[in-house]
């Protein structure tokens, strides 16, 4: 049994209670697999917001089977749930749930390593069922105690309680982690798996004290040495940003938490002027986070990242920093255990 072994470990078959966040709307394979090479869960990113449904399914599988030819660990697909007018959830949504559900079902070798969907933005209710007879572990991010307790209440196994601060997409009603780390994990049952903060053993630790099983991290996985699917000038803004420099604006499905640049304020000026549409500023939007991580143009392109940006201060190498945290936090816990001996 490896450090902090726990049920969250147990039940996605990882060593260490780490998991990277889905860092769409671009790629993350090479991520992903060395985050689950290194004992956490990687994640596979959703390759566009905006694509063709069937397009976008084809260009997700092919992403999914490039993790997998790169580890031989567990991984994650994560899938922002958006919904149209009528409460319906969007095409391109359902086509990459039914891909990742395809892509098990098909492959029984690629079945054993992907073991999880993650949903976010969005909860996917009438694609519970589905999810359930797949055999993936359902986890689901939310930002409310009450969505917490609809999740668990829905079937889901694990729930990923983001912050405010978290990077990306985030909420319409502000809750910190902090404060909402705790109210979820005392309210459900099933492991409960902190985002938004997170960078290192100390903020492992304090999840754990909070009560929640593990982390998961965005932001701090972009400035690694691994993180050859992006450019190396979105990093390096990363590792420049101080505090203060991030903000919230709209993003494809609600707010989202980006580093302030021109691309934020040319969005907002569209936005003010009508220059266009509702369906072309969404179109702008994901095409503006691609650039961002494609090209490097980390000045007309959307940088999503969280506040945790402003204690990154260097990159480091996912095969030495997923086990160190792990043992950072370890440490620190058995230290603070002696501390509160009681006195005889």
């Amino acid at each position: 049994m490896s450090v902090l072994s726990n049920r969250l470990t147990e039940l996605l078959g990882i060593e260490y209670p780490i998991i990277q966040e889905g860092m769409g709307p671009y790629q993350t394979d090479r991520i992903a697999a060395a985050v689950s090479a290194a004992g956490g869960l990687g994640t596979v990113s959703m390759p566009g917001m905006t694509k063709d449904p069937a397009a976008g399914a084809k260009l997700l599988r092919e992403h999914i089977d490039r993790v997998a030819s790169l580890t031989d660990r567990p991984f994650a697909v994560n899938v922002p749930v958006g919904r149209d007018s009528t409460n319906r959830v969007l095409p391109v949504s359902e086509a990459y749930i039914r891909a990742v559900v395809q892509a098990r079902a098909s492959d029984s070798a690629l079945a054993k390593q992907l073991r999880v969907l993650t949903t976010s933005a969005g909860f996917p209710g009438e694609f519970r069922p589905l999810i359930a007879d797949s055999g993936l572990v359902h986890m689901h991010k939310v930002g409310a105690t009450a969505h917490a307790r609809k999740a668990e209440e829905a079937g889901v196994d694990v729930v990923i309680a983001s912050g405010y601060e978290m990077g990306g997409h985030t909420h319409a009603r502000p809750v910190h982690t902090f404060v909402l780390v705790p109210n979820v994990t005392e309210t459900v049952s099933v492991p409960v798996v902190l985002s938004g903060g997170a960078r290192d053993g100390r903020t492992l630790a304090a999840a754990l004290a909070l009560g929640a099983s593990g982390v998961a991290m965005g932001t701090r996985f972009i400035a690694t040495e691994d993180n050859t699917d992006w450019h190396p000038a979105y990093a390096a803004r990363i590792i420049a940003a101080g505090e203060g420099d991030d903000t919230v604006a709209p993003g494809v499905y609600g707010p989202a938490r980006v580093l302030r640049n021109g691309a934020v304020d040319q969005l907002e000026q569209m936005i003010r002027t009508n220059e266009l549409d509702t369906g072309e500023i969404t179109k702008w939007k994901d095409e503006a986070l691609i650039r961002a991580q494609s090209t490097g143009d980390v000045d007309g392109g959307l940088m999503a990242a969280g506040q945790v940006s402003s204690g990154i201060a260097d990159l480091v190498r996912i095969a030495d920093f997923v086990p160190r945290i792990a043992q950072d936090a370890a440490a620190i816990l058995r230290n603070l255990a002696g501390i509160a001996e009681p006195v005889p």
